[in-house]
């Protein structure tokens, strides 16, 4: 253990200190640490209570990752992971925030407060608002709220001056209405949570298969003969995903993991759930690691096709012809345009060593099942797209899709995102959508026109386009890049809306007025007029499925989410839209039978989600081998890695580097659990930059300096202060610091070059010593 003086710039840091990074994940270490926090946060009996059906047919939903369950009498009595124990303890933790500490603590005071500080004073417990001019929220009732979010929408000028995000938290039924409430308003302006992830993983799927999902189910993974990881931590991030790696593992699978840095779940896991891995010496998962330089992968499936085609005109039987010529489209464009790439010149994009790439090539090229995932090390690049057209493209060649056992499995972050976007939630609706729509809501002029994205929004709010912004959960203003550019723009709202349990930073950097609506959390019992109300969630491979809330609310004026959507569209809309919104708030079900009507795939919604196993949503590729492209067929691309502006060529001599934000261990998305990320050995800080040793010489710092990051975007400097340098193995001329600390240094403009997502996976930086004042 190494001690290091606290940093003076860091209000949270007041026990840094490094260990030697681990070489394994989960095990007797990860059960203790879950205990602990849980009955530290819900008492003993709390605990048995909710972790005892998490994930269960009976019990809720985790609100942490959107990995998949085995079905019922398959799965464990246990089924969740440390992070998603530390989820449900944020949730159902016994603190509270109650008016009187919104008296004792001003919004300005407020916005001085580290994001872990605010999400450990508990739940918020009353509907509060700020008032114009005022300093401090206080309560307000509820149908007084309701009425001010509709006074202030219909003074707008338009519709399309009101934007409303979603986060990926939020239940299908609720994510329904709360489309249908927007759209009867008039606007499209729903941005969510996948512009700043998945989006590139839709763009990309939706042109190479016609669905932007994944085609794996769970049981793929114990068929697979290769299982590639890319751009992805499932240890910290997915850990549940781990047992289902550690199964294939056992079945014979062969695991690659290409990932700038190692992570300790893949080099090793201990799984909780046996004997062996709390006393055992674990199972190592990955066979081979690939440490690739940032933004390098689409260079690497482009060599690897380039090889496999070759291979196959000297041997025939390398590449899948019978799928190629009766599944496919544009194959011999994409092959003429693969064989005429340098070679040498996408071996040096991808960082790696000639002799790790030609093994890496020799085992997926002899997969007979592959599967590939990724996650936002992949889609938060400037080539996202790219790069995933390139993984379908090499997973075309060998016919890894709609088969047993192979795909393309995309690892959503959050629980239901994907399911939100099947519910309409999207700024860029397709027209089979809308008209669907306007068929079940007769009564609703359901507006045509493409509204904002996450970043298109924070332009309009600074140009005074937009005025309103309203949240249905998350933490907007730390999920977003270019952070002072963002709170400069959400400081020019009129109003601003957070459904919320917990504080965040969002709530600090208001509009004139400003509203915290204070919501259940999926573990707690949802009691209508109509009785206890379930809701339903999609998982990462496309499974529909239950979840009930057991505890009892945090505080008697919390509301559902479905209650307030459909509390401020009946002060909004009125009788005027047609749609009875107190019918849906009495009973879910009447919204699950219009969604039955209008989403396809939930025919029959109700009688097929009483299943302890829920349904399965259709999808062609994967079913039946049938891709619904305009093509009618999976399309081949022609990319160029090497194309200007695609990636960031960074001179290995110079004094740029390439920035990776990524989460600690001890964090899922913008909630910080912890200060520490012991995987990584880092404990009482988060205010650290990895770098590895050699640039670390090169450029004349020291292990433990405090430094400036620094990016230059269109000529404005973005400068975070303060954080110590620990060297690491990273990839030469590449860094990785935590996010949201890091969010910025990044442009809103440096995004995906198709999706719009932020390329927050490859930020050009440069390092300066910290000059404390």
């Amino acid at each position: 253990m190494t001690e290091l003086p606290p940093n003076p710039l860091d209000p949270d840091e007041n026990r840094f200190h490094l260990t030697p990074p681990r070489r394994s994940a989960a095990g007797a270490r990860a059960a203790a640490v879950s205990l602990r926090r849980s009955i530290d946060d819900m008492g003993v009996r709390r605990t048995a209570r909710t972790l005892a059906v998490i994930n269960q047919p009976e019990g809720f939903d985790c609100p942490g990752c959107a990995w998949p369950e085995a079905a019922p009498g398959e799965r464990h009595h246990i089924e969740f992971c440390e992070n998603g124990a530390k989820a449900v303890a944020e949730e159902a933790t016994t603190d509270r925030v109650e008016p009187i500490f919104f008296a004792e603590h001003s919004v300005a005071d407020l916005a001085t407060r580290s994001d872990y500080w605010l999400g450990q004073q508990g739940r918020l417990t009353h509907p509060m608002v700020k008032r114009p001019g005022a300093t401090n929220y206080t309560t307000i009732e509820w149908d007084e709220a309701f009425a001010l979010v509709a006074d202030e929408l219909r003074r707008l000028d338009d519709p399309d001056e009101a934007v409303f995000y979603t986060s990926g938290r939020t239940s299908n039924e609720a994510a329904f209405a709360y489309q249908l409430l927007v759209r009867a308003f008039g606007t499209n302006n729903l941005p969510d949570c996948s512009n700043m992830c998945h989006e590139a993983t839709g763009v990309a799927l939706g042109a190479a298969i016609g669905i932007g999902k994944g085609s794996v189910r769970l049981e793929d993974f114990v068929e697979a003969d290769v299982i590639l990881v890319v751009g992805q931590n499932p240890g910290t991030n997915h850990p549940r995903m781990l047992g289902t790696l550690g199964e294939a593992k056992a079945a014979g699978a062969t695991i690659v993991a290409i990932n700038p840095l190692p992570e300790a779940g893949l080099l090793n896991f201990k799984n909780p759930q046996r004997p062996s891995g709390i006393i055992g010496s674990g199972t190592p998962l990955a066979d081979l690691h690939l440490p690739i330089r940032l933004g390098g992968d689409q260079a690497l499936f482009q060599l690897w096709s380039q090889r496999l085609l070759r291979r196959d005109a000297e041997h025939a039987g390398a590449i899948d012809r019978e799928f190629i010529d009766g599944h496919t489209h544009g194959f011999e464009q994409f092959a003429a345009h693969i064989d005429g790439l340098d070679a040498d010149a996408l071996l040096a994009a991808t960082g790696l060593d000639g002799q790790l790439v030609d093994e890496a090539f020799e085992i997926v090229a002899g997969a007979r099942r592959m599967i590939v995932c990724w996650a936002m090390g992949i889609t938060q690049h400037r080539n996202a797209v790219e790069t995933i057209r390139e993984i379908t493209n090499f997973a075309f060649l060998g016919g890894h899709i709609g088969r047993p056992g192979a795909g393309l499995c995309p690892v959503r972050g959050h629980s239901n995102v994907q399911g939100d976007r099947t519910m309409g939630i999207w700024e860029q609706p397709s027209e089979a959508f809308l008209d669907r729509l306007a068929a079940e809501f007769p009564t609703v002029d359901v507006p045509r026109r493409h509204g904002l994205d996450v970043a298109d929004a924070i332009a309009a709010f600074m140009d005074g386009r937009a005025r309103t912004l309203f949240c249905l959960g998350g933490n907007f203003l730390r999920a977003i890049p270019d952070t002072a550019a963002a709170e400069e723009a959400i400081g020019r709202c009129r109003l601003t809306v957070h459904v919320s349990t917990k504080l965040n930073r969002s709530h600090a950097i208001c509009g004139d007025t400003a509203l915290i609506l204070p919501t259940l959390g999926r573990t707690e019992r949802d009691r209508q007029l109509g009785g206890d109300q379930f809701v339903t969630v999609e998982d990462s491979m496309g499974k529909v499925h239950r979840s009930t809330g057991v505890l009892q609310p945090a505080s008697p004026h919390l509301r559902s989410e479905m209650a307030i959507v459909t509390g401020v569209a009946e002060a909004l809309l009125g009788r005027s839209s047609g749609i009875d919104w107190a019918a849906f708030r009495h009973d879910y079900s009447v919204v699950r039978e219009h969604i039955s009507r209008v989403v396809p795939g939930f025919e029959d919604f109700n009688e097929r989600i009483m299943s302890p196993a829920g349904f399965e949503l259709p999808h062609p590729p994967r079913d039946h081998r049938t891709f619904p492209t305009p093509t009618g067929a999976a399309n081949f691309a022609v990319t160029d890695v090497l194309a200007a502006g695609s990636i960031e060529l960074i001179d290995p001599e110079g004094p740029v580097l390439l920035l990776q934000t990524l989460r600690s261990h001890d964090q899922y998305n913008t909630t910080i659990y912890g200060l520490d990320d012991r995987y990584r050995g880092v404990h009482g800080g988060r205010l650290v930059v990895f770098v590895n040793e050699a640039d670390i010489a090169r450029l004349g710092l020291a292990d433990g300096q405090f430094v400036d990051l620094v990016s230059h975007f269109d000529d404005v400097e973005r400068r975070v202060r303060g954080f110590r340098i620990v060297a690491y193995p990273t990839p030469v001329g590449c860094v990785a610091a935590y996010y949201p600390e890091t969010n910025p240094l990044i442009a809103l403009g440096h995004r995906s070059i198709e999706a719009g997502t932020p390329a927050s996976k490859s930020v050009p930086v440069t390092l300066e010593p910290t000059a404390f004042d």
